[in-house]
């Protein structure tokens, strides 16, 4: 009588322990960790009444269509999670939040095309993540930022047509990669994952797969064959150019710069402007052919070929002017401060005004002196100098201009 009430004592203690659903097989394997084992059973979702302390839980080959936010609640002591083999396609946000001892993730040969990105952020241990065989279209650029034990990613055989730019960054322990079988676009948005390949010692899988498919220039070659002459970093070099001859027929000062940049494919340009009372960004021309202003903001004229005038130029107008050149292998930029004196020595006044500009140029520019790049850190000076007869004329009244002769002027000036 004594050892069958033994026995039941102990199959009281160990029965929640292991819970399991009918459809399952649950053991506990010689390391201690719990095994549920609910693989080839035709499911249809994840099935209840699974012990807490399961670390291992197989649902492969099954037919379980979505992941939802409360799946995996009574597993989340779960370490390893097999789900390769179903028909996933919807994982709602939230599904593996909780599953913060995961090692193991296999979500490989479904049907996911979105995927919960957010929800990896509290998996830092996860050290196996398949999600081969998907329908994934894309990755947010951070979408492993927080996988700092990750070892293996299996991405390959999805619907991969690019990578933003430092996707594997901040993976100090990854060492098996693989992407092959994607149809890689291999515009120079992804010229920076050939120079990550050369450089890095992960072992990427199958890295002669990894092909192109467009554009047609290059399809069937590796990813790692583009020709480094078909992208090339931006350079810039910002040019000041003074008042024009046969745009001087007023007053007021105009101040024009002109960006000039190279690179492959051609840089685009793009200004910032920061002065005391406001903060400027323009991403292309707003002068169009005839002369008409594209948008409201006729303060700053910026025409197609790279540069920019502001007529009557004044002191509020002061600050620091960037030129940007952006393409798809990166960003350069330049910078230079423009200031306006009032006297005929520019640089005693700006010294005056601002002491620490003794080192930062102090100087009156020429009509084409160049901004050297490296100087954009020392904060170049352009010194406008107002002559003091234009200043004794500053209270009389100021011969108008008509907006479209002076882009006119300039744009006479500036093609040639």
């Amino acid at each position: 009588m004594r050892p069958l009430l033994c026995c039941l004592g102990l199959a009281t203690l160990l029965g929640p322990c292991l819970a399991c659903p009918s459809a399952c097989s649950c053991s506990t394997k010689k390391n201690g960790r719990l095994l549920a084992e609910c693989a080839y059973k035709d499911l249809q979702e994840v099935p209840e009444g699974l012990s807490s302390n399961v670390t291992i839980l197989t649902l492969s080959a099954n037919k379980i269509g979505w992941l939802g936010q409360g799946s995996f609640t009574e597993v989340p002591e779960v370490q390893s999670l097999w789900l390769g083999y179903n028909q996933i396609g919807v994982v709602e946000p939230g599904a593996f939040a909780l599953l913060v001892h995961l090692k193991n993730l296999d979500l490989s040969h479904n049907k996911i095309a979105d995927f919960p990105w957010q929800d990896l952020r509290n998996l830092s241990g996860l050290q196996i993540l398949k999600m081969n065989n998907n329908r994934l279209a894309g990755l947010p650029r951070d979408a492993f930022r927080f996988l700092k034990d990750l070892r293996s990613l299996w991405l390959n055989d999805n619907e991969l047509t690019t990578l933003a730019e430092g996707t594997f960054d901040n993976l100090p322990s990854l060492s098996q990669l693989q992407i092959f079988n994607n149809p890689f676009n291999c515009s120079c948005k992804v010229f920076w994952l050939k120079k990550w390949t050369e450089n890095t010692s992960v072992s990427i899988t199958k890295g002669g797969s990894t092909l192109c498919v467009a554009p047609s220039r290059l399809k069937g070659r590796a990813v790692t064959d583009i020709p480094d002459h078909h992208c090339v970093a931006p350079s810039v070099q910002l040019t000041y150019l003074s008042n024009l001859d046969n745009t001087v027929m007023y007053d007021g000062l105009t101040l024009t710069l002109h960006c000039s940049v190279a690179g492959s494919p051609p840089p685009e340009i793009r200004w910032k402007i920061q002065t005391s009372s406001r903060h400027v960004e323009i991403n292309g021309p707003n002068v169009a052919r005839d002369g008409n202003v594209k948008q409201s903001q006729e303060r700053f004229l910026v025409f197609k070929n790279g540069t920019m005038a502001i007529p009557n130029f004044s002191k509020e107008d002061e600050g620091i002017y960037t030129c940007l050149a952006v393409n798809d292998v990166g960003t350069r930029d330049v910078s230079v401060n423009v200031a306006l004196a009032g006297s005929e020595n520019p640089a005693e006044d700006l010294l005056r005004d601002d002491p620490q500009a003794s080192h930062l140029g102090g100087r009156s520019c020429y009509k084409g002196d160049e901004m050297d790049p490296s100087g954009a850190g020392e904060k170049l000076v352009i010194v406008y100098h107002m002559p003091r007869e234009s200043k004794s004329r500053a209270g009389g009244a100021v011969p108008q201009v008509h907006l479209g002769t002076l882009l006119l002027a300039l744009g006479i000036a500036l093609c040639c």
